[in-house]
């Protein structure tokens, strides 16, 4: 007897490695299932060797990660993936080559949390991302597609966050808060009434609870949608539908 067929979640990780985690717990703590069975089939590759994006797109390294990437989508697909995502915001600058190499479905992290702040009904969202990602406009260009006003750091705050996701969260240490405060408060003042985690790593700092402005948490939204896409019910990842608070 042939067993019974489930859509297989594959992640194509490493990007890097702790939010790949983070991720994969994300999904499994809020499937609502009452025993493993009930659970999604997950199949994730974390090739941590895979050249650094942002390095890429800014010109600072001439080796691509785009055939890193494209033979790992190829590994998911092979093993008996139904869908690709990819947990790294800044990898959305090599999606439409990952999409072409595969024959399954690759869910975008900026597109759906770009749908998801228009379903919200936010007027302008602040981008915290790394300089790969701003650099690329992905971001950009999927929010005004959507008629959302955008806004990203200054020349200090980028750099605030290069030093938060680099020489903090990426080597194992502690983030230091004060320098997200300011990338926040600058946004604040730019007239955002979001806030866009924009970087996996980001989603990696707990202390967002006690700020007043809402955060869209680009790697929740992916695990809500992941799960959603998987036909599982997700529970507790976006508050009120996801509108109007934080996630």
């Amino acid at each position: 007897m042939q067993p019974k067929k489930k859509p297989m979640l594959g992640i194509l990780g490493g990007l890097g490695p702790m939010s790949s985690v983070y991720f994969y717990k994300l999904i499994t703590a809020h499937t609502q299932a009452a025993r493993d069975q009930e659970h999604i089939d997950i199949i994730l590759s974390s090739r941590a060797s895979t050249p650094d994006r942002t390095d890429y797109i800014m010109g600072k390294s001439k080796e691509s990660p785009l055939p890193y990437m494209v033979e790992d989508a190829l590994r998911l697909e092979a093993y008996g993936a139904d869908l690709i995502v990819i947990p790294c915001n800044t990898a959305h600058y090599f999606i439409d080559e990952v999409r072409r190499s595969v024959q399954v479905p690759v869910p975008s992290i900026i597109e759906e949390t770009a749908a998801y702040i228009k379903q919200c009904g936010y007027k302008k969202a602040g981008i915290m991302a790394t300089q790969g990602t701003v650099v690329s406009g992905s971001y950009q260009q999927k929010l005004e597609q959507l008629g959302i006003d955008w806004e990203i750091p200054g020349e200090t705050e980028q750099e605030y966050l290069h030093r938060l996701i680099y020489n903090d969260i990426k080597s194992g240490k502690d983030p230091d808060i004060s320098l997200f405060s300011a990338v926040v408060e600058d946004l604040q003042k730019k007239g955002c009434d979001v806030l866009i985690l924009g970087c996996t790593e980001l989603s990696l700092i707990r202390e967002t609870d006690g700020m007043e402005i809402p955060f869209a948490d680009a790697l929740k939204i992916l695990a809500h949608r992941a799960i959603e896409l998987c036909g599982a019910k997700s529970v507790g990842l976006l508050s009120r539908e996801g509108c109007n608070e934080a996630v």
